[in-house]
């Protein structure tokens, strides 16, 4: 007796079809499984044999013999367990093959035939309109996410026997449906507020800036000022992901399981925060087989990398690629990934070792050799790439004791927002292009032109400052975001002077 039950992998974000074939003859028991299956697939069938039995059916004797096709393709992960065990049984004729044409089919049995959740149900569901079926069927914790795309009717199960009378069509289950709308609007909350924050006016005002142009940030001030504070209320002030950023999002969340209970849906935007110690394959994604890193969980959000210069200098330099291309390739003898990773990258850092060279009420012990030294970590390439250097001092007790609150995030994010749309309709049309940030140098010329004052300005800034020629466009681009926050068509000198301010490393660091 043959079977065959249709499922689904995963290769980086893209899904593709698995036919999995059943051939059962009456024989000696044996059972082998064939077709590029990793460890916790081929650990399937001791746990479908205790699931099939706990479920009531009987288990088929003889030789049973599984191919999951293509052949070529690693399968990896459990969620194979229940279409295994679904083929299995359509060979002992408990399903009819004619309905099993119509389904994909997901899950992870445990021992008792309940269906555990799986990693990927999101973009093997938005994958369905290639595959040709009409139903899928997911463990009931992932039925929320599986529905979103609306590319099939979803059914979630809780049991092997809840699968099977689904695939009969003797289920009272009805297919899950979800109001996407409500849905994103129910999920976005900000868990923090720059209301919040007291004093570091001028630090509000860059991190605006940075929201309104996507610029890249590096924050330089002592312990205790407020740096973290800052960067995690930063996707606050961002500009709210539209329908298909949260998609392209939770997607790569749902791959790495780390999609929050019942959420199905991220519709706010991720922030990232990895320690200092983390390898260049947790931040830019690896292992053999390769998942996604940092960089891509911080897909369409931010990337806070505190204490920016303890980082080791291989792990800051594979960052360089997904700041440039906005996404990733790994690249492995078995397989080739690429990942999205198009994130804004929040820098902190102390400004020497001891962290009080600029701290007024405490003193520093560093030598100047030594800042140079703790400076001179971060490559200039690297640095090449962040358009807004801030200085963060010590907040006062006089502040700290003010009961004012500043303005939230919502009103920041309005005017972000409005910036964001003028960046937009100038951009229509230019690919990889949608914000001030992206621009090329050709770009630059034409939607960032200046006029004689701004250009004496940038010279004037070049004698005194020490600046250097790569940081020009950089304050081209900044000063365009300004104006662009004004709703100014035109960049103007006081807007070149702002964005002049924002370069203070580039005369200290020395590449």
């Amino acid at each position: 007796m043959l079977s065959k039950v249709y499922s689904a992998g995963l290769e980086g974000v893209r899904a593709f079809e698995i036919t999995i074939e059943t051939h059962h003859i009456p024989s000696t028991p044996h059972y082998v499984l064939v077709g590029l299956a990793e460890g916790a697939v081929k650990e399937s069938f001791s746990r479908i044999v205790s699931a099939v039995k706990s479920s009531g059916f009987s288990f088929p004797g003889g030789k049973l013999t599984q191919n999951l096709a293509p052949a070529d393709l690693r399968k990896e992960g459990s969620s194979f367990d229940l279409p295994l065990a679904t083929g299995i049984l359509a060979c002992d004729h408990v399903i009819s093959q004619d309905r099993l044409n119509h389904f994909i089919i997901l899950g992870e049995l445990a021992l008792d035939g309940q269906v555990r959740s799986i990693r990927g149900a999101l973009p093997i569901a938005m994958g369905m309109a290639d595959f040709n079926k009409s139903d899928i069927i997911v463990p009931k914790d992932n039925a929320i996410e599986a529905a979103i795309p609306g590319t099939a009717r979803v059914w979630g199960v809780n049991t092997l026997r809840e699968a099977i009378e689904v695939l009969n069509g003797e289920s009272d289950l009805s297919p899950i449906t979800v109001n996407v709308n409500m849905l994103f609007q129910q999920n976005r909350y900000y868990p923090f507020d720059f209301s919040e924050v007291k004093g570091q006016e001028h630090v509000k005002r860059a991190l605006e800036i940075a929201a309104a142009g996507g610029h890249n940030v590096i924050m330089v001030g002592p312990p205790g000022s407020g740096k973290s504070m800052l960067a995690k209320r930063f996707p606050s002030i961002l500009p709210n992901p539209t329908l298909d950023e949260a998609l392209e999002t939770t997607k790569i969340h749902s791959i790495a399981g780390l999609l929050p209970e019942n959420c199905g849906l991220l519709a706010i935007r991720p922030f990232r925060a990895p320690h200092h110690t983390i390898s260049d394959s947790a931040l830019v994604g690896g292992g053999r087989y390769p998942k996604p890193g940092e960089v891509s969980l911080a897909h369409n959000g931010v990337l806070f990398l505190d204490e920016f210069p303890e980082f080791k200098k291989n792990v800051l330099e594979v960052m360089r690629q997904p700041l440039e291309d906005g996404e990733v390739t790994i690249s492995r003898a078995l397989t080739s990934l690429t990942y999205p990773a198009k994130f804004m990258l929040i820098a902190a850092m102390n400004p020497c070792p001891c962290g009080y060279y600029t701290d007024p009420t405490h003193s520093c012990t560093c030598s100047e050799g030594q800042i140079q030294n703790y400076l001179g970590r971060i490559s200039g390439p690297l640095m090449d790439r962040i358009d807004i250097h801030v200085d963060v001092p010590a907040v006062s007790f006089k502040e700290l004791q003010n009961k004012q609150n500043g303005e939230t995030s919502e009103t920041i994010r309005k005017r972000v927002q409005k910036a964001r749309e003028r960046q937009t309709k100038r951009f229509q049309g230019i690919k990889n292009v949608y914000c001030n940030a992206h621009m090329t140098t050709r770009l630059i010329r034409e939607f960032a032109p200046l006029n004689e004052t701004c250009n004496f300005l940038l010279e004037q800034a070049s004698l005194q400052l020490g600046l250097s020629a790569r940081a020009f466009s950089r304050i081209q681009k900044v000063a365009l975001t300004i104006a662009d926050l004004e709703d100014c068509d035109k960049i103007l000198p006081e807007h070149v002077s702002e964005a002049i301010q924002y370069r203070s490393l580039d005369k200290t660091l020395m590449f």
